[in-house]
């Protein structure tokens, strides 16, 4: 039966935007909050007791019969290590790891931020993993179009935009403005005299 502390945590770990999954040492799904059902289109009753691979689409899920974290690639699955470090006692804090998914047919390679901390309390180990797709963030690092006269930059649809649009509709970050020391002489220089 749910206590008025358990809806409490819940309320809690559903109003983080971020993709939080409470695993056991197999990587088994005990509990996740909404943005991890949201994100795969699953509801929480499909998903509850399945291994991550197997949610998260891993393209080694099924590589063998026995399924996810069994096959020879999964020594090597960053989020599974994650886990392992944390039930060694070593908590594991936003590191940073390429994933492979198989998503609509199409593999697919993501970037994510994952966190693993144990969580007390519990009579089995259990820990909290937290996944944040930074792909957005890292599609930056790619060269990115910029006019060499107006400073505008294209987008993938071929659009020219300012610097300013182009950050805000692609990563959510806005801008404020100032003037540097050398636009301040360049172009106000008399407001120092």
């Amino acid at each position: 039966m749910e206590t008025r502390t358990d809806k409490y945590y819940q309320t809690i770990l559903n109003a983080i935007p971020l993709m939080i999954f409470i695993v056991d040492g197999d990587v088994r799904i005990c509990d996740l909050n909404h943005a991890a059902a949201t994100v795969f289109g699953l509801n929480k009753a499909t998903i509850l007791n399945r291994r991550g691979g197997e949610v998260l689409h891993c393209l080694h899920a099924h590589d063998v019969p026995e399924g996810c974290g069994r096959a020879p690639f999964c020594d090597n699955c960053a989020i599974r290590k994650s886990v392992t470090r944390c039930l060694e006692g070593q908590a594991v804090t936003r590191r940073r790891s390429k994933v492979e998914l198989m998503l609509a047919g199409t593999k697919k390679e993501i970037e994510l931020l994952i966190t693993a901390s144990p969580m007390p309390g519990s009579e089995d180990p259990r820990m909290i993993l937290i996944l944040e797709d930074i792909n957005e963030i890292s599609t930056l690092r790619d060269i990115i179009p910029i006019c060499a006269h107006c400073k505008q930059v294209r987008d993938d649809q071929e659009y020219w935009q300012s610097v300013e649009r182009y950050f805000t509709d692609y990563i959510g970050v806005d801008f404020s403005h100032g003037i540097c020391p050398v636009c301040i002489k360049k172009f106000y220089s008399d407001l120092g005299k």
